[in-house]
């Protein structure tokens, strides 16, 4: 249970299913057309605050693993596997505990890393040295505060604390707070100013930590290794304090370091994140993009700086996203520094962009002479391969045509070079891959309608009392229509979950507003179930009266079918 819930809160659900099918936004959801039948209207709808999709002309819906199990011929094993590699999700790890003390064990990490943040807190707090560097740094005692920031002793004070609350060593190496010393086990961190990393609810899931003294032979940064609970490739720094600043100014500004993050922070220019020691990554931009489409980079203008805007533009483009670059004046090498001059340059600085592609031609004009053939090639072999990640034609050809302006050369002529250039988009086989299995559309689909009108008006569930529940067809529609019909209490149950979801997503898509066409619509699917029913009853009668040689039997089963055509023919009418 615990591996199905880590891979479906790390995948969108909508990024799955567009991997196999063209989706559009259409409001709150996705449409598009399915992949399960020859339709020309898009009936096919996505779901990403209900994590599902539905698929009306086919009747087919379900979560995301549904979806990869019907698209891949897997059974629910197979899919998972499928879209733990997707997530990142080692699944090793549960099968170790297939009893369910993965959560538990994942929550013993988490109380440890909690407990880790507040001694590193406390033990700031009588240390003159620690505080002095605090107070040349320029922390207040806010902001301090808000980012959980503390010092850990030089000693392995924080080992020995632990284990006398009950953590055991283990425990503590796998929440990245222990390791061994010269054979024996030792505080990860001494010595160092200590900034706590959270989750997007708060919540301490590691740390990065700066060393205060002199030291040559030390590291300047170290953080947190790879655990159950970190992951550096996911992990925005700061977003659980900007998360609200981004929402209202519906913008992100995304920094190099930590400390830009916190010196922003502390003059309340709040919607600004860092990456916490690694590149940006699409799993990044895919947290951000949760907050607002409007991404503003303020990375250094060196080799590394350019490399991670030429990789960004690609991915923030494909997810929506409209990326910028922040620029600064010479006077200062960093945010932090610029903050500290003056907050009004900093100000000015995100509140004015330069678009991403136009900010790199200009890097590169510095760097190739734009007058000479040689220098349109580099600087064009370059820019296209950019472009070339962009899945948006009409971005494509836009920037196309500023290329074209900035070095002289044709928009046919760069169009032509793109094109020459694009790698051809082969798909490699599958290794030892399992054959679709061909499913028809669920005959029986139609009734959740009749089950999502009940479900959403209450008005509506009249249309049920003539129907029985055990009429619907399968354990769970039958389970369901009895919970909305008598109230009899539903078994929890991921299946039922799911069902439920697709039953509002039904309702929200197709009978949002109660009006009194619902009535009909109600009343006419509550005449069609049981018409079928019916038929089903008189096919298996039927069945016995063609078995059987005893002459008493048939007569009986004869008048039992005629009832049936008579009450057939009446839900005709």
């Amino acid at each position: 249970m615990e591996a199905k819930e880590e891979i479906r809160s790390r995948l969108n659900i909508e990024d799955v299913i567009g991997q196999y099918v063209q989706l559009k936004r259409a409001g709150r959801n996705f449409k598009g057309l399915s992949p399960f039948s020859q339709e020309k209207s898009a009936s096919f709808m996505v779901s990403p605050d209900k994590h599902i999709w539905h698929d009306f002309s086919s009747g087919k819906g379900g979560d995301v693993f549904a979806f990869v199990m019907e698209m891949e011929g897997l059974d629910f094993k197979g899919a998972m596997e499928i879209l733990a590699r997707k997530a990142g999700v080692d699944l090793a790890q549960y099968r170790q505990t297939g009893d369910g003390s993965f959560g538990k064990k994942k929550e013993r990490l988490f109380q440890a890393v909690d407990l880790a943040a507040k001694f590193y807190q406390q033990v700031l707090t009588r240390s003159p040295t620690a505080i002095a560097y605090f107070k040349k740094r320029g922390f207040n005692k806010q902001v301090i505060a808000d980012f959980m920031m503390g010092y850990s002793p030089t000693s392995d004070e924080l080992y020995k604390a632990l284990t006398k609350r009950g953590f055991t060593e283990g425990e503590l190496r796998d929440a990245g707070l222990v390791v061994t010393r010269r054979g024996r086990p030792s505080d990860m961190f001494r010595g160092r100013m200590m900034v706590c990393l959270a989750d997007a609810q708060g919540r301490p899931i590691g740390f990065t930590a700066r060393v205060i003294a002199d030291d040559p032979g030390a590291p300047k940064y170290i953080n947190t290794p790879q655990t159950i609970l970190y992951d550096k490739s996911r992990h925005v720094f700061g977003l659980h304090l900007a998360k609200e600043a981004i929402r209202q100014a519906d913008f992100a500004v995304v920094v190099e370091g930590n400390a830009d993050v916190i010196t922003s922070h502390q003059v309340n220019v709040k919607n600004v994140v860092a990456t916490a020691g690694t590149a940006l990554t699409e799993y990044h931009l895919r947290t951000l993009s949760r907050f607002t489409q409007d991404v503003r980079l303020a990375f250094d203008a060196d080799k590394a700086g350019i490399a991670a805007t030429e990789r960004a533009i690609g991915m923030a483009s494909n997810l929506g996203i409209t990326l910028g670059i922040i620029g600064w004046t010479d006077d200062a090498k960093d945010p932090d520094e610029l903050i500290k001059k003056d907050v009004a340059l900093w100000q000015k600085a995100i509140a004015t962009p330069k678009d991403a592609i136009e900010w790199l031609l200009d890097i590169y004009a510095t760097q190739y002479d734009l007058t000479s053939a040689e220098g349109k090639r580099r600087i064009t072999d370059r820019v296209l391969a950019i472009v070339r990640t962009i899945g948006d034609p009409v971005l494509r050809e836009h920037y196309l045509q500023v290329v074209g302006k900035r070095i002289d050369t044709s928009f046919a002529a760069l169009d032509k070079k793109l094109n020459q250039q694009a790698a051809p988009q082969t798909v490699a086989p599958k290794p030892n891959a399992r054959p679709a299995v061909p499913t028809g559309p669920d005959p029986a689909a139609y009734q959740d309608h009749l089950l999502a009108l009940a479900l959403r008006h209450h008005q509506l569930r009249d249309h049920l009392a003539s129907v029985e529940p055990a009429e619907f067809s399968g354990e769970l529609r039958q389970a369901i229509a009895a919970h909305l019909k008598t109230g009899t209490p539903l078994l929890q149950s991921d299946a039922t979950s799911v069902k439920i979801k697709e039953l509002e997503l039904i309702a929200d898509t197709k009978y949002a507003a109660l009006s009194d066409e619902l009535h009909y619509v109600a009343a006419d699917i509550a005449k069609r179930i049981k018409k079928e029913h019916k038929q089903i009853l008189r096919a298996a009668l039927a069945k016995q009266f063609m078995a059987t040689d005893d002459q008493t039997e048939r007569q009986e089963l004869n008048a039992r079918i005629k009832q049936l055509d008579q009450q057939i023919e009446t839900l005709k009418r």
